[in-house]
């Protein structure tokens, strides 16, 4: 009776948190410029044309590059077994972003470019982090929105550390050094996903 009773809870257990087959794709981008966002995409570098928001002339900004990553799940079932497809954005915002008059130079696009390609290297974390995670029938949407909380703080502070250190970019020598990492990080990206 004990081995029966054992069973049925072994089974029930494995029922209520059973695994899904989780599908991690990336944004369609056929869509590159769909309107106001710019979806990112490593062919296609920012231009001072696609900064139409209103300067804020308080800031002590230059531009300003309004950016992030998003994500959207579906959750279908295949014979008998659940899937969670997850798909993954990493978008430019046009509107929300801006460069005060007189200001554009290919110094402080780089600068801008390197807050997107920020943006884009956390959307890969997530990416990561999403492909290690234990999901369930009975987790997906707690565990996915832990995680995309967990990168989208990271993002945060790297883009303020980034904004700090190079002081919005008009120390060179730490811009120098930043626009290094950051084309590191990227081509480390490229290397691994070949």
């Amino acid at each position: 009776m004990k081995y029966f009773l054992f069973f049925f809870l072994f089974i029930g257990a494995e029922s209520a948190y059973a695994q899904l087959d989780v599908r991690i794709q990336w944004e369609n981008s056929a869509s590159t410029d769909a309107g106001d966002s710019i979806y990112y995409d490593s062919n296609r570098k920012l231009q001072w044309d696609d900064f139409q928001g209103m300067p804020d002339q308080r800031s002590i900004a230059a531009a300003v590059t309004s950016s992030g990553f998003g994500y959207s799940e579906s959750m279908h079932s295949r014979n008998g077994k659940g899937i969670l497809y997850i798909t993954v954005n990493c978008f430019y915002n046009k509107s929300r972003s801006w460069v005060k008059q007189g200001m554009r130079s290919d110094y402080a696009l780089v600068h801008e470019q390197h807050h997107f390609d920020i943006t884009y290297l956390w959307a890969c974390r997530f990416i990561a982090k999403l492909k290690a995670a234990n999901f369930s029938d009975n987790n997906y949407n707690a565990v996915a929105e832990r995680i995309y909380d967990e990168c989208f703080h990271g993002l945060e502070n790297n883009q303020n550390e980034y904004d700090s250190q190079t002081r919005n970019g008009r120390i060179k020598i730490e811009q120098e050094a930043w626009n290094r990492k950051i084309d590191g990080q990227l081509a480390a990206r490229v290397t691994n996903s070949r």
